[in-house]
């Protein structure tokens, strides 16, 4: 009875009140409930669903305050005077609403741009502020706590300036030095052993759409006889000024496979432990590559289980952008 009569509260409420003093204490407590999309009620009284990650953002808060010298409570209720169950998720909806609005108006102003100008450097400029859109589009996520329709606008937005993105940055003429893949079938490449991600990305990039078929061995420098070496120091096939090795392959062999591209930008940031790209499944995957390290009987054994991650995530890639090109289609013929 006690579990049961716990799950009936629905709902958590801050009520505060603020001293005078200091000046920016009522707008800096105001952001922090905004950050953890708390609602809010008449008067100083906020409202969050019943959760323990919600606890743990009021508690931070009333800590807050006391410290500042003024007053905070945390309640739980069944139900809230003056408002239904619906009547608070539909406030918690609109405010999201808003908010994703805001993000999606962001968005179409990255998109005008590209569409405006497609040089290299506007490129570049872009990928830092789909960066920090797509984290904006994280945190709402992680407080539309009911489900906002607006929230697939917002990632649809954020997919399709992406895919512009990367179709550019293709489109853009690149150095003259474009290599043959025929010219490496059959030629076994060396890499440093126990291979992290941007080896494991780049041996599966040489498979699928260079030399398929590709041997590995590890090791270090000077390469033997029709050894290529990758991701070592001061090789061709090495990081280049901001690119990690998986885009330097990309960009030598004039590959333009668009999800190809995507899981660059994942390479790219956890590599480089950046977060320009932000993609989402950047942290999973950087988990699961140190999984394999750490359990790999050889480097062998290592880089093929790589190679399988890489191609799964690859083909989830396709397909999520096939799905994206056929709604599209749909609203258009509607």
């Amino acid at each position: 009875m006690a579990d049961a009569s716990a799950r009936q509260l629905r709902w958590l409420l801050l009520v505060h009140q603020l001293p005078p003093r200091p000046s920016n204490l009522r707008v800096r407590i105001w952001r922090r409930l905004q950050q953890i999309g708390a609602v809010a009620l008449r008067g100083a009284v906020y409202v969050l669903p019943n959760t323990s990650e919600a606890r743990e953002d009021f508690e931070w808060i009333r800590t807050e305050v006391a410290s500042s010298g003024g007053q905070a409570n945390i309640l739980t209720a069944q139900a809230v005077d003056g408002y239904t169950d619906d009547e608070l998720e539909g406030a918690f909806r609109r405010a999201r609403a808003m908010e994703f609005a805001s993000l999606i108006q962001d968005i179409e102003g990255v998109r005008k741009r590209l569409v405006r100008d497609r040089s290299r450097a506007r490129v570049r400029a872009d990928q830092r502020d789909l960066a920090k859109l797509r984290e904006r589009f994280q945190a709402l996520r992680a407080v539309d706590f009911f489900g906002s329709p607006a929230a697939a606008d917002a990632q649809a937005a954020l997919a399709a300036v992406d895919e512009l993105r990367i179709a550019t940055a293709s489109a853009t003429p690149r150095p003259p030095s474009r290599l043959d893949p025929r010219s490496f079938k059959g030629r076994t490449w060396l890499t440093r052993p126990r291979p992290g991600i941007d080896r494991m990305a780049s041996a599966w990039l040489i498979r699928r759409f260079i030399a398929p078929g590709a041997r590995f061995a590890f090791g270090s420098l000077p390469a033997k006889r029709g050894q290529v070496p990758f991701d070592m120091s001061e090789v061709e096939f090495g990081h280049h000024g901001t690119d990690c090795t998986f885009e330097t392959l990309m960009k030598r062999f004039a590959i333009r496979d668009r999800a190809a591209g995507r899981l660059g930008q994942l390479v790219h940031d956890l590599d480089l432990k950046e977060s320009l790209y932000a993609v989402p499944e950047a942290p999973t995957i950087g988990r699961l590559v140190e999984g394999l390290r750490d359990s790999a009987a050889s480097d062998a054994s290592l880089i093929e289980d790589g190679i399988r991650v890489m191609e799964a995530l690859y083909r989830s890639f396709v397909r999520e952008s096939s799905t994206r090109r056929a709604r599209r289609a749909g609203r258009r013929m509607t």
